[in-house]
């Protein structure tokens, strides 16, 4: 008996073929168009992540320039007597420091350990010696807490900036510019690892991340130094310090990138491009920030580099060692977390293969 000519029958799964299919040929999966509606999550990531970020940085940027109050502002001053007064008067938002002497009082101010010195200059007279480089916000708050003192006291003020900014950072925001556009670079850069994962192996991506983070660092220190004269510091710690900073944000990113997946990218924008730069210290004092926020500023890269930079630049490297030290463990312990993570997961590979 002939066997019927009709569509074709896949006679081993009993499926026939859709009309216009050619016989033989798996039929093409179905996508869904445009015209599908996505899964909710898939919609509410990236609106969850805008919110956040445009709530995190106005917050830290407009928030804490809202009401800036000294608090213990670290200032010498000459004379038992003098010192005794002005605890009594000025309360919790100066640390009145003791001095022997109006040069070793001055010597405080020259050397970081304190923002200004305060002796009498005669009946009626107070001396105030500040440092200039400390930053418009710091200051004027000093001048402001010893004009007040003074004018309770009856008595007048001649003030003398003994570390002066330098000629071409009139506001004394250019350490953190140059900490800004650094910490921006090493993000970026970090980005672009990311997106290698599949193209470069693992040491090839810290070799591209440690180099260009080298590099970033010493062209900032040429800007901003020998060509705009900006940043008084010298030029081969200054550019040691911007290296730090580009691999400690790069690294850092990484890091979160590897560990969190898709958000970590915006993890890493919140907590070194907001918080990180809100609270660096440059544009509000650390002495003017709340108490959590100055903790923290110390803490991360971007405030520790901008202490660093100023501490070079005008106060011959004083106190630079712990800023230092905290970008180098950054970069450092975020690069080998990121490594035990891939060696981790390599491991794993093996162990199922």
């Amino acid at each position: 008996m002939t066997p019927t000519v009709g569509p074709v029958s896949a006679r081993s799964g009993g499926v026939t073929a859709p009309p216009g299919s050619v016989p033989g040929e798996a039929s093409a999966p179905r996508h869904p168009g445009p015209s599908s509606r996505p899964p909710l999550r898939t919609l509410l990531q990236p609106a969850v992540i805008a919110l956040v970020l445009v709530s995190a940085f106005i917050s830290c940027y407009v928030g804490l320039q809202r009401d800036p109050k000294p608090h213990q502002l670290p200032v010498a001053v000459v004379g038992h007597t003098l010192a005794h007064k002005m605890a009594l008067s000025l309360g919790d938002s100066v640390a009145v420091r003791p001095a022997e002497s109006a040069a070793a009082a001055r010597q405080a101010v020259e050397q970081h350990d304190v923002v200004a010195a305060l002796s009498s200059g005669g009946a009626g007279q107070l001396n105030l010696e500040v440092a200039g480089a400390n930053g418009l916000s710091t200051t004027g708050a000093v001048k402001s807490v010893v004009s007040a003192y003074a004018a309770g006291s009856g008595q007048q003020v001649t003030t003398t900036d003994v570390v002066p900014l330098a000629p071409f950072d009139g506001r004394g925001l250019a350490g953190f510019y140059v900490s800004f556009g650094v910490t921006l670079a090493g993000f970026v850069l970090a980005q672009n690892a990311l997106g290698m994962a599949n193209v470069l192996h693992l040491r090839h991506r810290f070799w591209l991340i440690t180099g260009v983070s080298v590099a970033t660092g010493t062209v900032a220190a040429i800007i901003a130094g020998p060509v705009l004269d900006a940043v008084p510091a010298p030029f081969f710690p200054l550019a040691a310090t911007l290296a730090l900073l580009a691999a400690a944000a790069a690294f850092t990113t990484k890091l979160l990138g590897t560990y969190l997946g898709p958000v970590g990218v915006p993890v890493a924008t919140l907590l070194l491009l907001t918080v990180g730069n809100s609270t660096s210290g440059a544009t509000i004092s650390s002495d003017l920030l709340p108490a959590a926020a100055r903790a923290v500023s110390a803490l991360l890269p971007p405030g520790a580099a901008v202490r660093a930079v100023s501490d070079l630049s005008y106060f011959d490297g004083a106190h630079a060692g712990v800023p230092l030290l905290t970008l180098g463990l950054w970069a450092v312990l975020s690069a080998v977390l990121v490594g035990i993570k891939s060696r981790l997961r390599s491991t794993r590979a093996t162990v199922q293969a």
